[in-house]
């Protein structure tokens, strides 16, 4: 009985691997193309997946982009990259937390007890969330110098720690990372993911831009620590908003905000270490 009970948990282990991979192979190919062909190619990029964030975002809180307050959110975002493409960055983050408290009060004075959903504060939020991200991913490539080198290393780096963290978590199982929040993580997959980033980070170090060795690996680790905890941050936000997944937008396996929560978190990291360095450097020199 325990024999034939072995091999259905370990296919239970392993049950979302396929679509993991299969969304890995459409979504992964896309974003490499636009970080490699320049910087207007990669702010169309970001500007089609703000919107799409923004739009799960609204729906987790229960409203419509169609119409105010929900719009707002979407609105506030674009706007908010339009100023980071003109190279207002400071502007940019400026406008975001204006649109940000502008988003909260339409809101509250839209919001009333005959319309359910979440509280005017969770939407408001939604702007912050996003738009930082948003902002910071824009900034980071249009860099002329190093903008390629280190959105490649950003998002190399969190995909790893990612691909680590699953890999090492099913294989080796053990002690809960954060129960409460996410079941499933362990300090395994936690240690693993982490191990993963340092040596992709070393791996596209030496290949792109070679010297650093030591400061690539902690930069790398810095950034698999925030993709780390971008995902219990998304997975603590689906528990308050009580669903699965964020939208059912890639077919049976969930929307962006779950695919891209390490690199929401990771990618203000990544964008203020660039600016502590200066135009031209990337993030392990």
């Amino acid at each position: 009985m325990s024999e034939a009970i072995a091999p259905a948990a370990e296919a239970k282990r392993w049950k979302d691997l396929r679509k993991r991979f299969l969304s890995a192979l459409v979504l992964g190919p896309v974003a490499l193309a636009c970080i490699w062909l320049g910087a207007e190619p990669w702010t169309a990029l970001i500007a089609a997946g703000g919107a799409l964030l923004a739009w799960e975002w609204v729906h987790l809180c229960g409203l419509s982009t169609r119409r105010l307050p929900g719009l707002a959110v979407p609105v506030a975002v674009l706007a908010a990259g339009t100023l980071a493409v003109a190279e207002h960055a400071r502007a940019s983050l400026a406008l975001l937390v204006v649109l940000w408290a502008v988003t909260w009060w339409q809101a509250a004075r839209l919001r009333g007890p005959d319309r359910p959903g979440q509280p005017a504060g969770w939407l408001a939020a939604g702007v912050l969330y996003i738009g930082v991200a948003g902002i910071s991913l824009i900034e980071l490539r249009h860099d002329n110098e190093a903008g390629r080198a280190n959105v490649l290393f950003l998002f190399l780096v969190v995909w790893a720690s990612d691909i680590g963290a699953y890999m090492a978590g099913r294989f080796f199982g053990g002690p809960k990372l954060a129960p409460a929040i996410s079941p499933n993580k362990t300090w395994s997959g936690a240690l693993g993911g982490l191990a993963s980033a340092m040596l992709v980070g070393l791996a596209v170090a030496a290949i792109v831009a070679p010297g650093g060795a030591s400061r690539a690996a902690a930069v790398a680790a810095m950034l698999a620590v925030m993709a780390q905890a971008g995902d219990l941050l998304e997975s603590w936000i689906k528990r308050r908003f009580d669903v699965k997944d964020s939208s059912a937008l890639i077919p049976g396996h969930g929307g962006l905000l779950d695919r891209l929560d390490g690199v929401i978190a990771a990618a203000p990291v990544a964008a203020l270490l660039a600016f502590l360095l200066g135009q031209g450097q990337p993030l392990w020199r």
